[in-house]
C-alpha cells in the first residue's frame, strides 16, 4: 500500500509540474489560438487561456468559416489573456459570397441594371405624380429627403451599427440649407417646365461649380473644360429655346428656380468635405443632413398647407397616388447606393459613361411614356449638354490619375536604393 501511495503521488506531482510548465510554454510565447468545434465551453473575452479547451498552432492564420466558432488572437495581450473575434452574420456573409461568387462582369451588369432601374422608376414616377392635378412639385423633394433619411437610418443603426456621432451639430445648418434649397427649388421648377428641361439644367453643375472655384479659389482651369462648359451653356439655351417655342406652360420662373438650385447644389459637396474632413462617415453625413432637412421640410409645407392637402389628394384621387408616393419614397436611395457602388468597385470613368447614359435614358423615356411635342433642337442641345459632361468629367478623372501616379513616381524616386543588406548603393557611389 505504502509502494502504490508513493506511486500515486509522483504521478500527481509529475502532471502538476507539467501543467505549470506548459502554462508557461504558453505565455511566453505569440500564438494564433483557434477554438476547436467539437469544444463545448467557449472562453469569455479576458478568459486566462490555461483554461480553455483549445487546440494551439504556432503562427498560423485560420479562416473562419461561416457558422464556426469565433476566433481568438493573441498577441501582445497580458496575462495569457485572449481577445475573441466575432465571425459576421451568416446571412451577411452568404449575400456577400452570392456576389463576390460572381464574375466581375456580371457583377458590373447587375449594379448597372439595378442602377438605371431604380433611377429609372424614380424618374418615371416623378414625372406622373406631377401630370395628377393638384400636385405641387414641393412634396416631391419632401417624400425624397423623407425616404433618404429613414433608409440611412436603418443602413447606419442595423447594418454599419454605428453609434458615434463624430461632426458636431453646428456642421449642418449649411448643409441644410443647401440640400433644402437644391430638392425645394428642383421641384417647384417642374410647376413652370417640362421634366427633360429640369432634367437637362439639373445636369449641368460643372458650370456654377467652374465659377465658384474661379472667384473664390482663383482656379484655372484647362482649354478643353473651358470648351466642355461652353457646349454645356449652348445646350442649354438650345434646350430651353426648344422647350419656350413647343410648351405653352413654359414659364421662365422655372429656369431660375432650376438655376438656383444647381448653385446650391453645387455649394453641398464643398459643405459636405469639411465634415468629412474631421472624421465623419457618410452614413453620419447623409442621415444627419437629412433628417435636420426634413425637419424644416415639415415645418414649412405645415405652415404652407402643401402636407395637409398632399393627405387630402392622396385619400381622395382616382388614380394611384398612394402607390406611387410609397414606391417613390423608398427606389430613391437603392439607386444613388447601386451608383455609389459602381464608383467604388469599378472608378469614376465608369460612373461617369454610366451616369450620362442613365440620363439620356431618363430623357427618352420622359418622351416615349409622356408623349409631347418634339424638336430636334431638344436632341442638338441636349448632346451638347450630355456631351461636355462627359468630356469634362472623363478629362478630370484623367487628371486625378495621372496626379495619383506623379506621386507614387516621386515617392519611389525619393526611397533609397537599397543592396541585399539593407544599405544604400547611391550612397556608397563617389
Amino acid at each position: 500500500m505504502n509502494v502504490l501511495f508513493e506511486v500515486i503521488t509522483r504521478l500527481n506531482l509529475h502532471v502538476r509540474r507539467t501543467r505549470a510548465s506548459h502554462n508557461l510554454y504558453h505565455r511566453r510565447r505569440k500564438k494564433t489560438i483557434v477554438y476547436s468545434k467539437s469544444d463545448p465551453d467557449m472562453c469569455k473575452e479576458t478568459q486566462s487561456l490555461s483554461t480553455c479547451n483549445v487546440h494551439t498552432r504556432h503562427s498560423i492564420t485560420t479562416s473562419v468559416e461561416a457558422g464556426s466558432p469565433a476566433s481568438v488572437e493573441r498577441s501582445t495581450v497580458p496575462d495569457g489573456e485572449a481577445v475573441i473575434k466575432s465571425p459576421p452574420s451568416p446571412s451577411k456573409m452568404k449575400k456577400t459570397e452570392f456576389f463576390e461568387s460572381l464574375d466581375p462582369w456580371q457583377q458590373f451588369i447587375l449594379l448597372a441594371f439595378t442602377m438605371f432601374l431604380f433611377f429609372g422608376m424614380h424618374n418615371v414616377l416623378q414625372e406622373a405624380m406631377m401630370g395628377v392635378e393638384g400636385f405641387h412639385g414641393v412634396m416631391l423633394g419632401y417624400m425624397e429627403v423623407f425616404g433618404v433619411t429613414l433608409c440611412s437610418y436603418i443602413e447606419r443603426r442595423y447594418v454599419a451599427k454605428e453609434t458615434k456621432t463624430v461632426a458636431p451639430m453646428a456642421s449642418y445648418p449649411l448643409l441644410t440649407g443647401c440640400l433644402m434649397a437644391s430638392s425645394c427649388l428642383s421641384n417647384m421648377s417642374l410647376n413652370y417646365i417640362n421634366f427633360p428641361t429640369k432634367v437637362v439644367f439639373r445636369s449641368c453643375k460643372l458650370i456654377p461649380t467652374m465659377v465658384i472655384a474661379t472667384i473664390i479659389n482663383r482656379r484655372i482651369f484647362q482649354s478643353i473644360e473651358y470648351v466642355a462648359a461652353l457646349s454645356i451653356s449652348i445646350g442649354l439655351i438650345v434646350f430651353a429655346a426648344a422647350d419656350w417655342k413647343l410648351t405653352p406652360s413654359f414659364n421662365s420662373t422655372g429656369i431660375i428656380l432650376v438655376s438656383l438650385s444647381v448653385f446650391a447644389d453645387a455649394i453641398l459637396p464643398n459643405a459636405q468635405e469639411r465634415i468629412f474632413s474631421i472624421g465623419a462617415s457618410r452614413l453620419e453625413v447623409t442621415y444627419f443632413t437629412n433628417l435636420f432637412t426634413l425637419i424644416a421640410m415639415t415645418v414649412t409645407t405645415v405652415a404652407s398647407g402643401d402636407l395637409k392637402n398632399l393627405i387630402q389628394l392622396a385619400r381622395t384621387s382616382d388614380s394611384n397616388l398612394i402607390t406611387y408616393m410609397v414606391v417613390y419614397t423608398m427606389i430613391s436611395y437603392v439607386a444613388i447606393s447601386s451608383f455609389m457602388t459602381i464608383v467604388k468597385k469599378y472608378g469614376g470613368v465608369t460612373a461617369v459613361l454610366l451616369g450620362t447614359a442613365r440620363k439620356g435614358m431618363t430623357l427618352i423615356l420622359s418622351f416615349l411614356l409622356f408623349p409631347k411635342q418634339f424638336s430636334w433642337l431638344y436632341v442638338l442641345g441636349a448632346t451638347m449638354v450630355l456631351g461636355g459632361l462627359l468630356v469634362a468629367s472623363l478629362v478630370k478623372q484623367f487628371s486625378k490619375k495621372n496626379k495619383n501616379v506623379d506621386k507614387k513616381e516621386l515617392s519611389e524616386a525619393e526611397e533609397p536604393l537599397l543592396d541585399d543588406r539593407g544599405e544604400d548603393v547611391e550612397m556608397g557611389k563617389e
